[in-house]
């Protein structure tokens, strides 16, 4: 996976020293991932996930320009909502499923 290739301070923002440039090197060089690989395959939510947090991040840093921190903000929230479309729904079960699957536990 190409999540294996970057480099961990890339990944976790949270454990990189706030430096908004790296910040946005880390965030523009895993949106070009994602692009490349969602074009090839299925989306990828971790990376997804991963691009959200470090938008996130740059969102929540005081001495970042007004303009950037709300693009960042708004470019987060964007990035949330496709990491929860992205997620595999959970099965609903019918009552006769239930049923069922409660007679098999026994």
């Amino acid at each position: 996976m190409i999540t294996e290739k970057i480099n961990p301070a890339f990944v976790e923002p949270n454990s990189a020293p706030a430096q908004p440039e790296l910040l946005v090197s880390a965030v523009l060089h895993l949106m070009s991932h994602y692009t490349a690989n969602h074009q090839e395959a299925s989306s990828c939510v971790k990376l997804a996930s991963v691009i959200e947090r470090h938008l996130k991040a740059l969102a929540d840093l005081p001495n970042l320009a007004p303009v950037l921190r709300t693009t960042c903000q708004q470019l987060s929230e964007q990035w949330a909502m496709v990491v929860e479309r992205t997620m595999p729904r959970p099965e609903k079960y019918t009552l006769l499923t239930r049923l069922v699957g409660a007679g098999r536990a026994c």
